[in-house]
């Protein structure tokens, strides 16, 4: 579904990701891990069209070089930022709203969907976003996304800051995206999470990938924990 060959991608002059290359099947959890500043959110951001970038990288097919972000969307990649960016001043159903493509919901999800994944979200759906509290903020960026019914949906440090319990909630809505077939980039900085939930894992490290494998693999790979992953 997607495929990144020899990415190359630059904040000015800084050269950030050097040669970056992995795939991601469809229906497929791969999770990306790396300390802070190894390449991950850069990563994410190339793909959505973010930052400037070279080298090869496709969507079913087709190339999203040079694409726009708003393209990049409407092809059917989601792109949930660490900074969550709800608006604060429209509740939560408006922000739902402002995640469809069209007029009304027409893929694989609906509003019955989100409420019924975060039932938190049904009791507030008329509540301004900017009071929620951020696990609340974290499940209205997750399900605002969705409702753009991507195919692919890439989620930036969902679980940053987040009480255990809401942790547990957001590993149960990421298996149902598995469930309905949509492939996640997950980035993630909790080894726990990422090992559980994922088909794959990859790792970074100054900005190239340093691992590629199952997670049974990664916990077997003493060496490339303590490297890059382990403080």
């Amino acid at each position: 579904m997607l495929q990144i060959d020899q990415l190359h991608a630059y904040y000015g002059k800084s050269h950030v990701l050097q040669g970056v290359s992995f795939h991601i099947a469809q229906g497929e959890i791969v999770a990306l891990l790396g300390r802070n500043g190894s390449g991950r959110s850069t990563t994410a951001k190339a793909i959505m069209g973010l930052v400037d970038c070279h080298g090869q990288m496709t969507f079913k097919g087709q190339s999203l070089i040079n694409r726009k972000p708003f393209d990049i969307a409407h092809m059917g990649i989601g792109y949930v930022p660490e900074n969550r960016d709800i608006f604060p001043k429209l509740t939560v159903h408006q922000n739902l709203l402002l995640g469809l493509k069209g007029k009304v919901p027409t893929g694989r999800w609906n509003f019955e969907d989100m409420y019924e994944l975060f039932p938190r979200l049904r009791e507030r759906q008329h509540t301004e976003a900017g009071v929620l509290s951020g696990g609340e903020q974290q499940m209205l960026t997750l399900c605002r996304t969705l409702m753009g019914d991507p195919e692919l949906i890439i989620i930036d440090e969902p679980t940053e800051g987040l009480a255990p319990k809401i942790v547990e909630l957001v590993g149960q809505f990421l298996r149902e995206l598995r469930n309905r077939g949509v492939s996640v980039l997950l980035i993630e900085q909790k080894l726990t999470i990422a090992m559980q939930i994922s088909d794959r894992a990859l790792v970074m490290g100054h900005g190239s990938m340093v691992f590629d494998g199952t997670p049974a693999g990664l916990r077997e790979d003493a060496a490339v924990r303590k490297e890059w992953l382990e403080v």
